[in-house]
């Protein structure tokens, strides 16, 4: 298989969760479980499936268990082969191996942007990374990341992934307004923050993953007005389309299993148990038992 053009990853992943409290108060959203897997892994295992090598993660105070998630734990790993469990074990090794992990500190809540500005310095000058933040799951045969970096390669601008949602949800998230290339890439126009449905320009929404070009970067560092007083990715984005430079979408293959909320959180548990090998049966057994007049 040939090398990736992009082998580095940015994981903003510094956001308190509130929308979880209680469950937040002492772990970190990304670390709840979907199954039997922290939300994080899914997101790294997807990242490593579309060439990624290095990842850097952008945390903050109280996601220690992040970093000590993705690192060997010697003691448990002792004891599960003192026990003779060598299946676990080896998925509990994998998981240190997936890639380069580095953790660097986002101090306060600046905005996306100066999140992603965190990790800056450990990204080359001419070099472009993926960027997906913390909740941004998706179910697909192959890894989308690997569609983004294709668009990347085609295009050589920013990539932004792109989410077909319904009228109903536009509200809720980022869409742009674009010229469709073809079934997939849109070259975008303009983005409108939860606009509502009857002015929407389009259903499509932005779920959180991107390739980031150096311009992105060269423009965190250089640009004074932010509209909301936050660094944000957004605002970026705008000043690099007001200086006519290209910005192109792709609509990620897949379903997304968007888990930044709890109704959303438990579709995507239901989804992703429904598939697991040992309690996938039961599952669908149990749900079909259900009277839900």
């Amino acid at each position: 298989m040939a090398k990736s053009s992009i082998t580095k990853a940015i994981l903003p992943v510094a956001g308190f969760g509130t929308r979880f409290l209680p469950a937040t108060k002492s772990q970190p959203k990304e670390m709840l479980p979907i199954v039997d897997k922290p939300v994080v892994q899914y997101i790294v295992e997807e990242l490593v499936a579309s060439g990624i090598e290095d990842i850097i993660f952008v945390t903050g105070r109280g996601k220690r268990s992040i970093e000590d998630h993705f690192d060997t734990s010697y003691e448990l790993e002792s004891s599960l082969a003192e026990k003779q469990k060598h299946e676990i074990l080896k998925q509990v090794q994998d998981i240190s191996n997936l890639a380069r992990f580095t953790f660097v500190r986002q101090k306060s809540a600046k905005g996306d942007g100066d999140a992603i500005n965190q990790a800056s310095h450990l990204v080359g000058k001419d070099e472009s990374v993926l960027v997906v933040f913390g909740d941004c799951i998706y179910d697909s045969k192959s890894p989308n990341s690997k569609q983004l970096i294709k668009a990347y390669e085609k295009y050589n601008a920013p990539i932004i992934g792109l989410a077909e949602v319904s009228m109903d949800e536009v509200s809720k998230f980022g869409v742009i307004d674009g010229k469709q290339i073809d079934k997939t890439l849109w070259k975008i126009k303009s983005f409108v923050e939860k606009p509502k449905k009857e002015v929407a320009p389009s259903n499509l929404a932005v779920p959180g993953k991107y390739v980031l070009t150096p311009e992105v970067f060269k423009r965190l560092d250089k640009l004074k007005e932010w509209k909301s007083g936050e660094q944000r990715l957004a605002d970026v984005f705008d000043s690099m389309l007001q200086d006519n430079k290209p910005i192109y979408g792709c609509i990620l293959d897949g379903e997304w299993l968007d888990t930044g909320d709890k109704f959303n959180f438990v579709k995507a548990t239901i989804h992703l148990g429904l598939k697991h090998p040992e309690i996938g049966e039961k599952l669908r057994a149990y749900l079909k038992s259900l009277d839900l007049k």
